[in-house]
């Protein structure tokens, strides 16, 4: 019952189309059941049966009071011309009465438009800002396939099967009410069998719907799945085919896929049932209706005629089909409620980052940074174990160790991307915890050692996240990245594509493209993790010029693979296992003849 509350939620901003819809659906309902009533004295008047009213009687708006003002007007035709003339005024009143009821069905669904798209559109916005929302921490945990599946696969399921399911949701229901209202008119004992025979039918339609919903939840997970290794075998084609493994990945996706396909064969077979077991229970009930009908006329019981028959089984007609189409709409939104419980996986997803309430906002870096008894762990080994260091201002630090020793865990912390496990870091004697989170990420610029590049030109990448950013401060930018005479040389200049993560680059100038980007944000603490580790020696010499003039006159944190690039740093803090386990400057490590030492000789060898 919380997910559908979940969902209705969405419908609060369209409060006012959706009273538009229900009160258009009510009068839909009304003119619809108004035209089938009107059977009676058009089947009285072809079988004779009128009883003529020669006293007018007083207009109230009670059924009984309307029927005689009724039977009134036809007995004045009946005798001031013929039973022809009052059988085209029945027949005029029909038309009147069906032009109103498909005028108010229009504007039902005339006002169900916007609601349709926009509910969709919120929840594609929401879904993505939650995304963007949630810590990098989150992502290490999920598939990335599956994500994408629930942003695309289990939303659009929510459009096919919720959203164009709201139109029986409000209409369906308000037609079944009202026309079992005029079957309480017409025959209270006959409608309470029927109402007696009903939840029969519904009893056994929401037992198959109970199923279909966890076959659903578990297809969209397979889909999931099967994104997942899609995403995977593209980026991951070189190193298929170099080792021959095309045969090991195929087999694999075509076994996942049979699996998702058996099950969607299940689900469609339990979908595909609703409408031909709701015609075949809704034609068992018309049967016994017939049935009880005419044992009641036989009886002399229920005040009954004939031709109130005839209209009541017309009336009750006017209820299976809404009630065969409720049931499709029923069993479509329980499959789109699995789509929904995935997308709630996200949604309802904790974001462990806590902003607190009044944050200091830092205008400026002015004196140091402090990691003061920092530990930190992912799951239940910690991965720093009590690291103290203080960046003064302007100093050049940089990390190195062996892989998994702690370094980008280290430098993660700082922008709080993570948040530490104990202990604190400080900025300026600030705890970041109490820190404005936007103000104190704009203190700080990244370039990682695989540079992150986005589907556009030259000229939207450098400017990325950067306010006010104009034409000439990118140019400047990228003149200090060395990155200006080869974007010069493209057909569009900084106006040029450059390919799915700068796919249409080589190494070295994607990775000149994004410190151009970090220049041009222009942050007083820099946050580097070696960036010329994966490059040629041209590529790297450029690179590390464009480095150097990017370090200027900042406090930079450098993550050292190559120790020739950390050489002049003003300190190098050593990583083992989680602490730092030495520090000082290139020749007092040296000197020391330690793991510093150590990783030197391997690299000059």
């Amino acid at each position: 019952m919380k997910k559908y509350t979940k969902l209705l939620k969405y419908l609060f901003p369209y409060k006012a189309h959706v009273g538009v819809n229900v009160v258009s659906n009510i009068f839909g309902a009304l003119f619809s059941l108004f035209s089938l009533a009107m059977l009676i004295p058009f089947l009285q008047l072809l079988f004779g049966n009128v009883p003529l009213v020669d006293v007018k009687p007083e207009f109230e708006l009670t059924t009984k009071a309307m029927t005689q003002y009724l039977n009134y007007i036809l007995s004045d035709i009946i005798q001031t011309y013929d039973k022809s003339s009052a059988l085209l005024f029945v027949i005029g009143i029909v038309l009147i009465a069906s032009f109103l009821k498909n005028f108010f069905t229009y504007l039902a669904l005339y006002y169900l438009a916007p609601i349709r798209s926009g509910v969709l559109r919120d929840i594609r916005n929401e879904l993505y800002r939650k995304i963007i929302d949630l810590p990098l921490g989150y992502y290490s945990e999920e598939k990335k396939g599956d994500i994408i599946s629930k942003m695309t696969n289990d939303v659009n399921e929510i459009e096919v099967s919720i959203i164009r399911s709201l139109e029986m949701f409000f209409k369906d229901p308000i037609i079944i009410i009202v026309h079992l209202v005029g079957l309480l008119i017409i025959s209270p004992q006959l409608t309470l069998f029927v109402l007696m025979v009903l939840p029969f039918a519904g009893f056994i339609i929401g037992r198959i719907g109970k199923t279909l919903r966890k076959t659903s939840f578990k297809g969209q997970k397979k889909m999931g799945a099967l994104l997942t290794i899609l995403e995977e075998t593209l980026g991951g084609l070189r190193v298929i085919k170099a080792f021959n493994a095309e045969k090991k990945v195929t087999d694999r996706f075509e076994s996942v896929n049979s699996f998702y396909t058996l099950l969607m064969k299940k689900m469609w077979r339990r979908r595909d049932l609703a409408v031909p077991l709701s015609e075949f229970l809704g034609t068992i009930v018309v049967i016994l209706v017939l049935w009880y009908g005419g044992k009641l006329i036989f009886e002399g019981k229920g005040n009954i005629t004939p031709e109130a028959l005839i209209a009541y089984i017309g009336i009750f007609y006017m209820i299976i089909n809404p009630a065969k189409s409720f049931s499709n709409a029923y069993f479509n939104i329980v499959k789109g409620m699995a789509s929904a419980d995935r997308i709630d996986t996200i949604l309802s997803a904790e974001n462990p980052i806590k902003l607190k309430q009044g944050a200091v906002k830092l205008e400026n870096f002015n004196s140091k940074i402090e990691y003061r008894n920092v530990s930190f762990k992912y799951d239940d080994e910690y991965v720093l174990k009590n690291v103290n260091l203080t960046i003064e201002k302007g100093m050049t630090i940089a990390l190195v160790g062996q892989s998994g020793s702690g370094k980008s865990t280290f430098v993660d912390l700082l922008p709080r991307f993570w948040d530490v496990t104990d202990g604190e870091i400080l900025i300026d004697n600030i705890n970041i915890k109490d820190c404005d989170l936007e103000s104190l990420r704009d203190l700080m610029g990244n370039v990682n050692q695989e540079p992150i590049l986005f589907n556009d030109n030259f000229y939207n990448n450098i400017s990325f996240g950067v306010k006010n950013a104009n034409e000439n401060s990118v140019i400047d930018a990228a003149k200090i990245a060395n990155a200006h005479e080869f974007i010069s040389a493209t057909p569009n200049g900084y106006f040029t594509n450059i390919g799915d993560r700068g796919s249409k680059l080589s190494g070295g100038q994607r990775q000149r493209v994004s410190i151009a980007r970090a220049i041009l944000k222009n942050p007083p603490i820099m946050i580097l993790d070696e960036a010329t580790s994966a490059l040629d020696t041209e590529s790297e010499r450029l690179v590390q010029d464009a480095i150097e003039n990017l370090m200027k006159h900042r406090t930079s944190l450098v993550i050292a693979h190559r120790l020739s690039t950390v050489r002049n740093a003003d300190l190098i803090c050593v990583l083992h296992e989680g602490e730092i386990v030495e520090r000082g400057k290139h020749d007092e490590l040296i000197a020391l003849n330690g793991y510093y030492a150590k990783f030197h000789k391997m690299q000059i060898k």
